[in-house]
């Protein structure tokens, strides 16, 4: 076969694989999202402590991260002075305990489907924080944007059937705090050279979410836990969950490794249209016509995010190319200069 027919094929196995790494996030994803939403509702397994259950998932994680990095050596450890953890890993340590705490709460009080039109308003926090924290440029046409996401989700919060205002209240937290350590990992991380794969990040994040967890687990949960004598671990229900979020992790990695963080964007978005369809369909949680319209609009506004996104990588990637041959221009003129020179 000719080279035609070769690039047509490494280019549909590219595409086949990639359709296979959203495929694998999208699946796992749902599969957490709705476990969750099994263990802490009441009216299913009926078990709502979820400041417990995100300690079951970090201790979990880190253990398994702690036996593949360090027992195992899959994974070669990052080089990591205890200046960085202190100022670096532990607020984002901090930052990602409480948006766990807050977004895994929400599901006692709100529906799978009216979540995830909540967390459409993730765009909205991380550009708003960046520009706050200087690390984006404002921008008019993209602010616009963003006020256009809210707006949507306004409307899809007026057409909620079951409105809880501190539901509602508990997943927006859950957003800041979220769009916050993105944020920071790109300031505290980023520019001190240090990326993370997800068995490295649980190595070094887990264990210190788990130490702030604690804290209010003592507080709030604990003394509850202890004076309900019926309770009994459930080793089958709490081990698949949390081998599902370890799972997810590395199925991020997966995704945004092999191809890039706006396909994940792109991707989360049909996992949310999904979910919506089986909250209301298997769960049997109300939508409503303005919940839809309402999704409807911040989908828009959230596409074209997505889409400007995808055209500034390109602009990028063309300026890049450009660069490159000038500069190799520019080194050729001088290899010449300096022959001419020579034969001078």
């Amino acid at each position: 076969m000719g080279k035609g027919g070769s690039l047509s094929e490494g280019v549909l196995k590219k595409i086949i694989l990639s359709y296979t790494y959203v495929a694998i996030w999208i699946s796992l994803s749902f599969t957490v999202i709705v476990y969750n939403k099994y263990i802490l509702d009441r009216k299913m397994y009926d078990w709502p402590y979820p400041i417990s259950l995100t300690m079951i998932h970090m201790g979990f994680c880190s253990s398994l991260a702690y036996i593949l990095v360090s027992v195992l050596k899959v994974v070669e450890p990052v080089q990591m002075t205890r200046d960085i953890y202190l100022k670096s890993v532990v607020p984002i340590g901090l930052l990602y305990s409480l948006s766990l705490w807050l977004s895994n709460s929400a599901y006692i009080y709100l529906s799978v489907s009216f979540i995830q039109m909540l967390k459409a308003l993730m765009p909205v926090a991380v550009y708003s924080i960046g520009v706050l924290l200087k690390k984006d440029g404002f921008k008019g046409d993209t602010m616009t944007n963003m006020l256009s996401i809210s707006f949507g989700v306004a409307i899809a919060a007026y057409g909620e059937a079951k409105f809880n205002s501190w539901g509602v209240m508990l997943q927006l937290g859950a957003v800041c705090f979220e769009a916050t350590r993105l944020v920071l990992i790109q300031i505290l991380l980023t520019s001190k050279g240090i990326t993370f794969n997800p068995i490295t990040s649980l190595y070094y994040v887990a264990p210190c979410c788990f130490a702030f967890l604690s804290i209010p687990w003592i507080i709030v949960e604990f003394p509850k836990l202890r004076d309900t004598s019926s309770f009994h671990f459930d080793y089958f229900i709490f081990g698949t969950n949390s081998l599902c979020a370890f799972a997810l992790n590395l199925a991020v990695f997966l995704l945004v490794g092999k191809t890039s963080a706006l396909t994940m964007n792109v991707a989360g978005v049909v996992k949310d249209w999904l979910l919506i369809a089986f909250s209301w369909s298997v769960i049997k949680d109300t939508v409503t016509p303005i919940n839809l319209l309402g999704y409807g609009i911040a989908f828009l506004g959230v596409a074209y995010y997505n889409h400007a996104k995808l055209q500034a990588l390109k602009a990028k990637e063309v300026e890049k190319k450009a660069t490159q041959v000038d500069d190799e221009s520019g080194k050729l003129l001088e290899e010449k200069s300096a022959e001419k020179s020579s034969d001078n």
